[in-house]
């Protein structure tokens, strides 16, 4: 299985989240993130899950799911991957 992040060192202060992110270290204010862990109690943040591959991070105890290319603001266009993957 391909690794696509390293995710480590998930925090939350406030309404900010903290997280360590291939080496680098990110912030982010969670009204920009998601409704529902901006919303949730801090044990509700408190409980989450990283995937295997490093690409989501999974709050259980709300139901929550954010890609850690989605936070990296990275987007994917799968016609131009295709068409660079032919060439």
């Amino acid at each position: 299985m391909n690794k696509f992040h390293d995710v480590r060192n998930l925090n939350f202060k406030g309404n900010r989240l903290t997280v360590e992110i291939d080496g680098e270290v990110g912030e982010y204010d969670l009204n920009d993130v998601s409704q529902r862990l901006s919303g949730a109690s801090d044990m509700e943040r408190m409980i989450h899950e990283v995937s295997p591959s490093g690409y989501g991070i999974y709050w259980p105890l709300i139901d929550e799911d954010i890609s850690v290319d989605g936070l990296l603001g990275i987007v994917h266009q799968p016609e131009l991957e295709r068409m660079i993957e032919r060439v």
